[in-house]
């Protein structure tokens, strides 16, 4: 067998790379709203005070949903290109959530909204990361 039949052999189906990222982009949006009303319930304000507006609990669908599709994406272009797509994956997905909590300390928001938000991105990563990861095997 040559070498790339062997390669081709062994990469994850792009198409149920899909259906997994898929079905964790739609529990991760999930999770994350719930929390986001949970948070605002217990008195979580959301506010950013570059703008003085609160986020809305629909943001947290919305902007969760659009960056879980580009993890997605990112899976299926190392599921295509990479030879070791599980392993590139998490070392990309777990650097990028590490940066995406840094603007909830640097904005100035309150300590209440900052930790909820990094409480939130953290739990879109628990759900995506490893969902992806296991379909990239």
């Amino acid at each position: 067998m040559s070498r790339a039949a062997v390669a081709q052999a062994v990469r994850p189906r792009l198409g149920r790379v899909a259906l997994t990222g898929i079905v964790a982009t739609v529990v991760a949006a999930a999770v994350t709203t719930a929390g986001g009303a949970l948070a605002k319930a217990a008195g979580v304000d959301f506010e950013i005070p570059d703008g003085g507006e609160s986020i809305p609990v629909a943001g947290f669908t919305s902007v969760t949903t659009m960056l879980s599709l580009a993890g997605v994406a990112m899976a299926l272009g190392l599921a295509r290109w990479s030879p070791r797509p599980a392993a590139w994956f998490v070392r990309v997905a777990v650097t990028l959530t590490a940066v995406s909590l840094v603007p909830p300390l640097v904005v100035g928001a309150s300590a209440a909204t900052a930790l909820a938000l990094i409480a939130l991105h953290l739990v879109a990563a628990a759900v995506m990361i490893p969902a992806l990861a296991r379909s990239l095997r």
